[in-house]
């Protein structure tokens, strides 16, 4: 499966068939398990070759950033989900807010790091299209104010964190975030669009730390196409 046809299946429209007026619909019991198992998190493969992006990361940092990092968050996240399950199980809820936080916290980083690596291409760069063009303006001025707003959020990032261009549905607006760890300083209900991973392992190999060069580079590779994709599916 493509990344192109997963976001896609990712916000599909659920249609639901009307019934006849004479017809009963049972309702379920309960008390009764859902017969459905849900699958466990799996780690997608890269979007392209582990050295597509050599003019701006290496593919010794993408093969231990993707294989080993992005690979222990979900680990981490099915491990969690499988503790939390076995908590429900024994009626052990004292658990309950620990596990909750584990599991925001990998959670949050599976999600962000699978839309980082869909963030970047190699034929990125240059300008965004149409749609994302407007709602840049409108949200931000112009289109290198935009620019300037995310490398300094992105660089101002506390500690480990990430960049984030975000669609706001409730105000119809692009929003900047600058995430701390993966969870925190989360705005809720913002879909993020475009993301920049500043947590030191993303960039420490080649960049040491110049995370400001790192930034401004980020927009060489940066996939327009697929942030059009992601606000085009989710504007209201």
């Amino acid at each position: 499966m493509t990344r192109r046809t997963w976001f896609q299946a990712s916000v599909g429209a659920l249609t639901l068939a009307a019934l006849p007026k004479t017809e009963v619909v049972a309702q379920p019991n309960s008390e009764q398990p859902h017969a459905k198992t849900l699958k466990p998190y799996e780690l997608a493969p890269l979007p392209y070759a582990t050295n597509a992006l050599e003019g701006f990361l290496s593919a010794e940092i993408l093969e231990l950033h993707h294989g080993k990092h992005h690979a222990g968050y979900v680990k981490g996240l099915n491990s969690t989900l499988d503790a939390i399950e076995e908590a429900r199980k024994q009626n052990n809820y004292v658990a309950i807010k620990a596990l909750e936080r584990e599991l925001a916290f990998h959670g949050s980083g599976h999600i962000l790091h699978t839309l980082y690596w869909n963030s970047m291409s190699p034929n990125g760069g240059g300008e965004p299209g149409p749609v994302l063009t407007e709602h840049l303006k409108q949200s931000f001025g112009t289109i290198d104010g935009f620019r300037k707003h995310f490398a300094a959020a992105t660089k101002a990032a506390e500690a480990s964190g990430w960049g984030i261009l975000a669609y706001e549905p409730f105000g119809g607006r692009l929003i900047v975030t600058a995430a701390e760890s993966h969870q925190q300083m989360a705005f809720q209900g913002a879909v993020p669009l475009l993301v920049c991973d500043v947590w030191e392992h993303a960039y420490y190999l080649r960049y040491q730390n110049r995370r400001s060069d790192y930034v401004d580079k980020f927009f060489e590779v940066i996939d327009w196409k697929f942030g059009e994709q992601r606000l085009s599916a989710n504007i209201r």
